[in-house]
């Protein structure tokens, strides 16, 4: 009986792997949050590419508005 008790006493190592998972996961959300608010701050943003005439022409007849000289 005396052995019983003291294996009651210690952890139980399901806890333990439970434990060592969950502190990596939050070290990972919490390494990732702080990347991202990093990024955001010092990242520039990302420049738009530049749209032909040809684009702006078919955008426009879409939108209905009649382009000039038309």
């Amino acid at each position: 009986m005396a052995v019983n008790e003291v294996e009651a006493k210690g952890l139980n190592p399901g806890l333990i792997v439970l434990l060592v998972i969950g502190g990596l996961l939050l070290t990972f959300l919490v390494g990732n949050f702080i990347l991202y608010t990093y990024a955001q701050k010092n990242l520039p943003p990302k420049k738009k590419k530049p749209i032909s005439k040809k684009k702006m022409k078919r955008e426009r007849l879409k939108q209905g508005v009649a382009p000039p000289g038309e």
